[in-house]
């Protein structure tokens, strides 16, 4: 019989209603019942594509001994971390605390009276192993330390309270010292450079400050890239991400890590939020000059995987993939040596090895991933060989721009006829701050490209979430089918707040409806998460911080950019667009507020490095529509373009440094000039 999570709008939580454990979802009730029983809550964060999570949901939480022993000594309670990333980063600390390394499944011991976790630590197996203990033997062992030793747990509750508090106060600064925005891009640079061992992210955040930055001389950077001119950093990632296994080459779409430090094996598991990311950082990258066809070729193949197989037709896209399929990781997206021989002829095959990574061996449990063996564009007889595979993964008679079901669960999965292979599930959830981060992508893409369909894209993401995700005059952070759920948090206003604003930049048309729809969003932004005291932004709102240990303010960068920095960046593109300077008092009480942490800890922020110098190195263009189309399609960081009829003939346009502007250009070189004077006039 299934259990309570059954009626969950989560597909992470519905994946647990089959569990004889007695879950319950974070509720008032869950949490009132652990105290009126006097039992410690097992808390359980993880989310639908994760592997390991969907190990452990087949093992030790379908066992029956365990869940016999959980259901009477223990209020189990899940949580899917891409609703309530709150909960998740309090609690992912208070492991680190304990000195265990983070991950998913995310499993804590909880004191029910002041939800102060004893115990936490990460996948637990059914039977010892991996060097960790049974989970059924961790359950006895902490019921028994609640029972017996609650004085020591209330000291010890107290010291992971006291961290907790230590770790979101904030050391704030009366003024940013002048050395701190290149020091940040030097320490930040070196997160960048692939140092050969361990797996590989993607790092946009810290990619984008490197690329940010190359405009600056490299005379101003550290000995290491004097010799190494910061920007070859950029473009390594570049040729990195568009050659590497972690790209699907057949089909489009990043996957989310590679398992070893070549960018060979990923991570089967596609988020949006990682396309969104690297699409805006590869065209961006595309604009500054380097215009590699392999990058290009990502681009429109990743547009492409988001119509068909990402996006609804009411306009918002999906939250993720898994990275399983048919119980085994990978298998949707990788090819044996023989089933390519039988599929292809002697001679596409030998053509397509000289291309990529293709062994009788293979590369991963004896199957091939593909990844590029060298930049350029492929050949037409290559992509027709890429096609066949494309055919035999989605069926013989799919074209790439069909659209193609998600299964949304393992019922569908049994229940469809697939014309191809058995496909991964996809979480259907919408995600504001994912949605935003794809729409500042696709915005992006269609002013360095001009690829109409990725603008079309774009302006129906932004459209399903302006009139969807309010109700009762509140923004909600998530949509399922349609229904908001769960209050917006830091992330999904300033994400999509960027949205906005890129939209103003990408479609002159609307420019004055995006501009409008930023400036609301961020007045309710205002209203409910800003610091009135110290400055900068809270997590969540004021009316929704019930039941968190701390009040947080995110200024870390992890896979995706930290709402504060791009909060900042925002208030000082709002202020150039609007002439209104209580944006840029807000942006710099802001900067003051993470001062310590981007002179201490740098390498932990480069979205606030990169708002520094936005804030540093603001410029305004205003210009003429007509010459604007040439510039939009270059890449000037830090740079905010409004159009406006020119004063006479002979103005082409009018560059103003932060709250000085220029002498009015009278020619489109001059222009240029001064552009390229007034961004990089700080360092």
């Amino acid at each position: 019989m299934p259990n309570r999570l059954i009626h969950s709008q989560s597909l992470y939580l519905r994946k647990h209603a089959d569990n004889p454990i007695d879950w319950w979802s974070w509720s008032e009730e869950a949490l009132e019942a652990a105290r009126s029983q006097d039992k410690p809550i097992f808390l359980s964060i993880g989310y639908s594509s994760c592997h390991w999570c969907t190990v452990m949901e087949t093992e030790a939480f379908s066992d029956p001994m365990i869940a016999d022993y959980m259901n009477a000594n223990f209020i189990a309670i899940k949580v899917d971390r891409e609703e309530r990333p709150d909960l998740d980063s309090i609690y992912m600390q208070a492991v680190q605390i304990m000195g265990k390394n983070g991950g998913w499944p995310l499993n804590l011991f909880l004191t029910p009276d002041d939800l102060v976790p004893f115990y936490g630590d990460t996948y637990f197996p059914i039977e010892p192993r991996y060097g960790r203990p049974g989970f059924l033997k961790v359950l006895q062992s902490l019921h028994q330390v609640y029972r017996e030793k609650r004085d020591e747990i209330r000291t010890y509750n107290q010291e992971i309270v006291n961290n907790l508090s230590a770790i979101a106060k904030l050391e704030s600064t009366e003024a940013i010292d002048a050395d701190i925005l290149i020091n940040g891009i030097n320490k930040c640079a070196e997160v960048v450079v692939n140092r050969g061992m361990g797996t590989c992210f993607p790092m946009i955040p810290y990619a984008n400050l490197v690329l940010q930055a190359g405009r600056f001389q490299s005379s101003q950077f550290n000995s290491e890239f004097e010799q190494n001119e910061i920007r070859l950093k950029a473009t390594q990632r570049g040729l990195d991400l568009s050659l590497g296994g972690i790209f699907d080459h057949i089909a489009g779409g990043w996957h989310r890590y590679t398992v070893d430090p070549t960018w060979t094996v990923p991570h089967f598991e596609k988020m949006l939020y990682d396309n969104g990311l690297i699409m805006e950082y590869m065209a961006n990258l595309w604009a500054s000059g380097f215009q590699e066809p392999a990058i290009e070729r990502a681009i429109a193949q990743t547009v492409t995987w988001l119509q068909r197989e990402m996006r609804t037709v009411e306009g918002y896209f999906y939250a993720s993939q898994d990275a399983d399929s048919e119980g085994k990781e990978g298998k949707f997206w990788v090819w044996s040596y023989g089933e390519l021989k039988r599929m292809l002829t002697e001679a596409e095959l030998r053509q397509l090895a000289e291309n990529f990574t293709i062994t009788p061996d293979g590369n991963f449990e004896e199957q091939n991933v593909l990844q590029r063996l060298q930049p350029g564009p492929l050949s037409n007889q290559v992509e027709s060989s890429l096609s066949k595979l494309f055919q035999k993964r989605y069926g013989e008679y799919s074209q790439p721009t069909d659209a193609f079901p998600p299964a949304r669960n393992q019922e569908d999965i049994r229940r469809i006829a697939w014309p191809g292979r058995v496909p991964p599930v996809t979480d259907t959830k919408m995600v504001v701050a994912w949605n935003a981060l794809m729409i500042s992508g696709l915005a992006r893409v269609y002013q360095v490209f001009g690829w109409e369909n990725s603008k079309q894209l774009a302006q129906d993401g932004v459209d399903f979430m302006l009139q969807n995700q309010w109700f009762n005059d509140r923004f909600y952070r998530v949509s399922y089918d349609g229904n908001p759920s769960v209050f917006a948090q830091a992330e999904d206003y300033a994400l999509l707040i960027k949205a906005l604003l890129d939209m103003h930049q990408a479609v002159p048309v609307a420019a004055k409806y995006y501009l409008q729809e930023a400036i609301r969003l961020q007045t309710e932004f205002d209203r409910w998460l800003w610091d009135e005291q110290a400055g900068g932004y809270f997590n969540t709102a004021s009316d929704a911080s019930e039941h968190l240990l701390v009040r947080e303010k995110s200024y870390q960068d992890n896979a995706t950019p930290a709402a504060n920095g791009i909060a900042i960046a925002n208030l000082v593109r709002l202020s150039l667009l609007t002439d209104d300077l209580t944006y840029l008092d807000k942006a710099e009480a802001a900067l003051k507020a993470f001062g310590g942490a981007m002179q201490d800890r740098p390498i932990a922020c480069p979205s606030l490095i990169a708002a520094l110098d936005w804030f540093q190195n603001q410029t305004l263009v205003r210009v003429s529509e007509d010459n604007y189309q040439w510039l939009s399609k270059e890449y000037h960081p830090t740079t905010v373009f409004r159009l406006e009829e020119m004063p006479n003939l002979e103005t082409v346009g009018l560059v103003c440094e932060g709250l000085k502007c220029l002498p009015a250009a009278t020619d489109l070189e001059q222009l240029k000039e001064q552009l390229a004077r007034a961004s990089s006039r700080q360092v």
